[in-house]
């Protein structure tokens, strides 16, 4: 094997890394850029007077060995492992493999490292780096420890600018496929930045990359020491056992913070939470760690400890058994531990038992095993952001609870930790206060919380060149917004800007700060920030960014403040054929989130060739929020991309190739640049009241509310849709926004019911809904039988319970936020009625999600039941009344057939008088023809007779009837005038004239 001397500068700068306790960095270009990793791992070893540092190599898919070099590795394993190994001086490598403890990880396994140290980190398969995988690995390197990463796939840095990168699929859409590597180019030229970076080709030979490379020189440090430390751990040594663990921390911050620890342990008090938070390498682990030995020592018995791993836990656990040595506990004596069996968590320790004084137990749990923490007395919750925070949130118990995470961004759920859950721990600890009655209320309901910071460094030293140039690559510094010097405008006087990413991402002084501002407001505004956001936003083809400015002043050569900033992407315009295809086969493709949503929510796929706008993030400066400022920049960018805004310049289409010492302006007015031609403008979000009603307040319409919660912050995505007024199709969104009102109703009482019913009126409610088809009788009668309107009617007026009509409200509340029948219903009035009909609450439920009185909810509710009641009763009042005009119509037809006569009413008189008279004398005529019959009837009765008879009634004592002897004959009847009363006579028995009865009256 030929030996060649090595470029003195590469040794120099890691000696130099070691004696400051800093990081090297070494980007090595070539083919056999692998086999350059042993020969610097060797110089290494060599600077550092301990032990042989250990490796992380991290992967895509493949390490790159040929068959040949696996069956050595293992070989080689082997007989290290029997101790039969006999190492041949020439193969490096194989002396390498197995001399080294080397963790291989692949890339979509990094999260398994966190919390993890190591003295050597290696990063091969460039294309498969994202920003979140590089901060990631490159920060559990020690101080004094080397990053290498091997570029194998190119022969040199510029071929990086046309790099394919693997996430660059993701960004590419239908109708936008080409993809700029901004982000390479951006990471290319930060590192001159760095000074302890070196680029060097496959025989370690340095390439000119940067001036401080130029010539480097081995340099004496003197070690520093922390006085304000020392003073401390001298004040406590006498107090115990505070005294004994407080020599173990390295920093004045983790001292600190261990006595806070300490000092909540010591209280014994439940309900109390304490919250680490720093950036990577500040000795977080290691403080509870340390804690956690602190309260085996005060006596506790149940502590759980939970992270996303095992492994994640290992420093943690290193740093409890530090602690046990310091507080002289033997191992096996008065403590044991117990390893995972499980092969994919290396061993790890999951369990400590100690048993010096009593049995405690120091146990690892699975974050999602919250019913296991019925006995804790301590919980702590390692990389707590790299846990879902729905999760964490479950977590929480009569206990006192540990939180370390850090803020910056590349774990999880990122800022989700700082921004939601303490801010939410910080309001209930608020309204906890001496001496009320309140507040012991609300002291048994709420937690009080505690938040410790640690910035100084413990994993490398302070002012580290690879730290530095990390944070201000991916922005994660970015934490503080810087004030408006300016004044608060007024936002009609404000004018949005289109930013050129050109420009934004050239690495230019100006440009990065207008990019730190940019990043700096989307972190205050956002929780879900990560450094992928940033290449996202750098290279995704169909992403453009907006900012809104106050007036400028040209005289002011000093970079504008930003007010708002909007980020969009473009989607749309996909062919129906295309659509058509990966619905049949239940797929999508990546991108066009709301086209692809939207065609298979409602099966339409001409949805999808139109085109559109999302925006992507719409972040407000925090001094300027809730100020109509981000109101302002949407309706001038829906103006903008409706065609208000026309550009004047005739060549601003044409795009021309121009080296980057002419860059294009960074800022562009929106009559300079040309818009797209859109239909609509929609967003997708986590649902929050807040965000909703923003959202509205513009006029967008809900289409789509997903059915399963986020898996980080425990939200439903959301998308809302408004067409442009320049679109020739605007019915659409009207008509989805129906049809998602009808089945959020029915989803109402499923997933969507832990939705609070405020949330879910907010949602359902739109301006100028109204009833379309009113209830008819005989709709009516197909919903309600009349026994059950009249238990409506019964409960309306007081005299049943509501368990008696709960039944029924189901289909009232459908029928009502269905607009199928014309109700008047308050809010409140509404709400109710949603969450009992909808979302099948009890009232006690109901009462306190809306925060009133059971009682005033049953009063309200058996209003709303009136309600109805009067309105069923009118549809009713309707029908009948419509039934009797019916019938009042049929009579006047038969009236209007009728005519008129010819002669008057007093001549119709005459005419039947007439007539009667006649019918008369005809009679008369009859009678006087039969006289001879009527003859023998005749009877006459004189004045004597008469008496007679009378006094012989009264002798017989009945005067009910009186007999009298026949005078009188039948021709002195005059039968000129008609007689009073004829009477029937009838023969009597025996032949002859019965005598005829006359009452007494």
């Amino acid at each position: 094997m030929v030996r060649k001397k090595i470029d003195n500068r590469v040794r120099v700068l890691i000696e130099n890394g070691v004696a400051r306790r800093h990081r090297s960095f070494f980007v090595i270009v070539g083919k056999r850029a692998r086999d350059q990793v042993n020969i610097l791992h060797h110089m290494l070893s060599k600077a550092q007077v301990r032990a042989r540092p250990n490796v992380l190599w991290c992967y895509k898919r493949e390490l790159g060995f040929n068959a040949h070099r696996k069956k050595k590795m293992k070989r080689i394993k082997k007989a290290a492992a029997s101790g039969t190994l006999d190492i041949d001086e020439d193969d490096t490598f194989g002396t390498f493999i197995a001399s080294t403890n080397i963790r291989f990880c692949y890339y979509n396994e990094t999260h398994k490292i966190l919390g993890n140290t190591f003295g050597m980190c290696v990063l091969q398969d460039f294309s498969a780096i994202t920003p979140n995988l590089l901060a990631r690995t490159i920060e559990t390197v020690e101080g004094g420890g080397v990053v290498a990463i091997l570029l194998q796939e190119v022969d040199s840095l510029k071929q990086l600018y046309t790099l394919a990168m693997d996430v660059h699929d993701r960004f590419r859409t239908e109708s936008h496929s080409e993809v700029v590597a901004r982000f390479n180019e951006r990471f290319i030229l930060s590192l001159t930045s760095c000074s302890t970076c070196m680029v060097v080709d496959d025989q370690l030979n340095v390439l000119p990359s940067s001036s401080a490379v130029l010539n480097i020189e081995k340099e004496e440090i003197e070690s520093a020491e922390d006085s304000e430390l020392d003073e401390l751990k001298l004040s406590m040594a006498e107090t115990q056992p505070v005294g004994s663990l407080i020599t173990l921390c390295k920093t004045l911050d983790q001292a600190e913070a261990l006595l806070k620890f300490i000092d909540v342990i010591s209280e014994k008090t439940l309900r109390f939470t304490v919250s680490l938070t720093a950036a990577r390498g500040r000795g977080k682990s290691a403080a509870l760690g340390l804690a956690i030995a602190a309260a085996i020592e005060f006596g506790y018995s149940n502590i759980f400890v939970t992270a996303p791993s095992p492994e994640n836990v290992k420093t943690l656990f290193q740093f409890i058994y530090k602690g046990f040595d310091a507080l002289k506990f033997e191992e096996h004596t008065d403590y044991s531990l117990v390893q995972s069996s499980n092969p994919n968590f290396n061993k790890a320790v999951i369990r400590v038992n100690v048993f010096r004084e009593h049995r405690q137990t120091i146990q690892y749990i699975k974050p999602t095993d919250a019913a296991m923490l019925g006995q804790a007395e301590l919980l702590v919750v390692d990389e707590a952001a790299s846990i879902a925070l729905p999760v964490v949130k479950s977590l929480f118990g009569p206990y006192l609870v540990f939180l370390s995470s850090t803020i910056s961004g590349y774990e999880g759920t990122g800022r989700s930790l700082s921004l939601k859950l303490l801010a939410q721990l910080r309001q209930q600890s608020s309204l906890v206060g001496p001496d009320t009655e309140a507040s012991k209320v609300a002291e048994s309901v709420s937690r009080s919380l505690s938040e410790v910071t640690l910035k100084e460094s413990i994993r490398y030293g302070s002012g580290d060149p690879v730290e530095q140039w990390l944070y201000n690559l991916l922005c994660l510094d970015c934490d503080t917004v810087p004030r408006v010097m300016g004044g608060c405008p007024l936002p009609d006087s404000c004018n949005l800007f289109y930013v050129n990413r050109d420009t934004l991402f050239s690495y230019h002084s100006a440009s990065e700060e207008f990019l730190r501002r940019v990043m700096s407001i989307y972190v205050s505004a956002h929780y879900k920030n990560s450094p992928n956001d940033l290449q996202l936003l750098s290279d995704a083809p169909a992403h453009h960014v907006f900012v809104l400015l106050p007036p400028v002043d040209i005289t002011n050569n000093a970079l504008p403040e930003i007010l708002v900033v909007i980020q969009i992407a473009l989607e749309g315009e996909i062919p129906e054929t295309e659509v058509d295809k990966q619905l049949s086969r239940g797929k999508r493709a990546a991108g066009d989130l709301i086209p692809w949503t939207v065609s298979q929510q409602f099966q339409d796929s001409n949805f999808a060739s139109l085109a559109g706008a999302r925006i992507v993030r719409i972040a407000t400066h925090p001094e300027y929020q809730r100020m109509g400022f981000g109101l302002k920049a949407l309706e001038l960018l829906e103006k903008y991309f409706g065609g208000e805004f026309v550009s004047l310049d005739e060549n601003a289409a044409k795009s021309s190739v121009s080296p980057k010492t002419k860059l294009p302006p960074l800022l562009s007015k929106l009559e300079e640049r040309p818009c797209e031609k859109l239909d609509y403008i929609g967003v997708s979000f986590g649902l929050t009241s807040e965000l909703f009603r923003f959202w509205k307040k513009r006029g967008m319409l809900p289409l789509y509310v997903r059915q399963t919660s986020n898996e980080l912050t425990g939200e439903y995505t959301c998308i809302m849709a408004k067409p442009l007024q320049s679109s020739s199709q605007t019915e659409w969104c009207r008509q989805f926004n129906r049809d998602f009102q009808r089945r959020f109703v029915s989803l109402l009482s499923f997933e969507f019911r832990s939705f609070t019913p405020q949330l879910a009126l907010n949602v359902l409610y739109q301006k100028g809904d109204s009833c379309e088809h009113d209830l008819t009788s005989d709709k009516l009668a197909y919903f309600f039988t009349p026994y059950d309107l009249k238990r409506l009617e019964l409960y309306s007026k007081n005299m049943a319970d509501y368990h008696l009509i709960l039944d029924l409200v189901t289909v009232l509340a459908r029928l009502y936020f269905n607009h199928e029948m014309k109700v008047a219903l308050s809010g409140i009035q509404a709400t109710i009625l949603l969450s009992v009909g909808l979302q099948n609450r009890s009232i006690d439920d109901t009462a306190a999600q809306i925060q009133l009185p059971a009682t005033q909810v049953l009063a309200v509710f058996c209003k709303i039941i009136s309600k109805f009641s009067a309105a069923f009763s009118q549809i009713l009042s309707e029908k009948y009344g419509a039934a009797l005009d019916a019938a009042q119509r049929s009579t006047a037809v038969v009236v209007e057939e009728m005519e008129p006569t010819d002669q008057t009413l007093e001549q119709d008189l005459t005419e039947a008088g007439n007539e009667i008279s006649e019918k008369w004398r005809q009679e008369t005529n009859e009678l006087r023809m039969s006289e001879n019959k009527i003859r023998k009837f005749e009877k006459k009765v004189e004045t004597g007779d008469w008496s007679t008879a009378l006094e012989v009634s009264r002798v017989k004592g009945s005067l009910d009837s009186i007999s009298v002897p026949r005078t009188k004959r039948t021709s002195d009847i005059d039968v000129k005038t008609p007689p009073a009363k004829f009477a029937k006579q009838k023969p009597g028995k025996s032949g002859g004239v019965k005598k005829k009865k006359f009452s007494k009256n």
